[in-house]
């Protein structure tokens, strides 16, 4: 286990690729689509690129694709750099869905670190509903996300990441068999607040890929001790980052920023290990 604590800082964005609705091309996979007002974009060997200038269309910063999970479909946001050298696949949590200002700026500043993000909703939170899936359809959610995913890199490293129960999910999947370079937990919910007694770990200490857990130092998820505990547990491959008096969303008190600063005040963090993990 390795454990640090420190500062980061914001980034910025960039443009993508992406393919049309409803068209086929050679390495992507079929169960991806967006929207049919880009399907006059022209191909360049196995993605699709947006025209620049022309009747005014310019590179957009993050294209809405639409995929296939089991008989329903869920909306993504591919974020994606010139020449990524890594894709992180990133899930909400509970009570947000993958538009929220702290996933829009950890995947602005992802870009600017030089790796593509491909962020996306679970069924639960495409239909309007409340309640979280439970981690069957999520499990399968992601896996459907992930093989969308590396139908659309370049074949690259491919990380799966989520702010608490989408990060959850995420170890879940790995611990059933889903591939994944590594995982990083945009602040795990190791237990429901006040309820230390009943953790949820027991599947985390099978898995062998790199780990890094991001956790703010009064989340109320996750004890500080007892966290620590557990990624000693797991071994060298876990490694924990606190984020000093940062909460569950890793707000501060008494500092002044965004949610969107906030998530993208993660990035460097990320990328840092995820280079170092190879």
């Amino acid at each position: 286990m390795r454990t640090s604590r420190g500062p980061w800082g914001p980034g910025t964005v960039t443009v993508v690729a992406s393919l049309a609705m409803g068209t086929s091309y050679p390495g992507i996979d079929p169960r991806v689509s967006i929207p049919a007002e880009i399907a006059g974009c022209f191909t360049e060997g196995s993605c699709v690129v947006l025209p620049v200038g022309n009747d005014g269309y310019m590179p957009a910063n993050e294209e809405p694709l639409t995929i296939a999970v089991g008989e329903t479909t869920v909306s993504a946001l591919l974020l994606r750099p010139e020449n990524p050298w890594a894709t992180l696949v990133v899930a909400h949590g509970a009570g947000a869905g993958m538009e929220h200002p702290f996933l829009q700026g950890f995947a602005s500043a992802m870009a600017d670190e030089g790796v593509a993000t491909l962020r996306f909703n679970f069924p639960y939170r495409e239909a309007g509903r409340r309640f979280p899936d439970r981690p069957p359809l999520a499990i399968a959610t992601w896996r459907a996300v992930m093989e969308a995913a590396a139908g659309l890199s370049d074949g690259g490293p491919l990380w799966a990441s989520g702010k608490s129960f989408g990060g959850r999910m995420a170890s879940m999947a790995v611990a059933e068999g889903m591939p994944a370079q590594g995982l990083v937990y945009l602040g795990y919910p190791l237990h429901a607040p006040g309820k230390p007694e009943k953790l949820r770990d027991e599947h985390l200490y099978g898995i062998t890929e790199p780990m890094l857990f991001l956790q703010g130092s009064r989340d109320t998820f996750a004890t500080p001790g007892i966290l620590e505990k557990v990624v000693a547990g797991i071994g060298p491959t876990a490694t924990l980052h606190w984020c000093e008096g940062g909460d569950h969303s890793f707000a501060v008190k008494g500092v002044k920023r965004s949610a969107a600063e906030t998530g993208a005040s993660l990035a460097p963090e990320v990328a840092a290990f995820m280079k170092a993990s190879g």
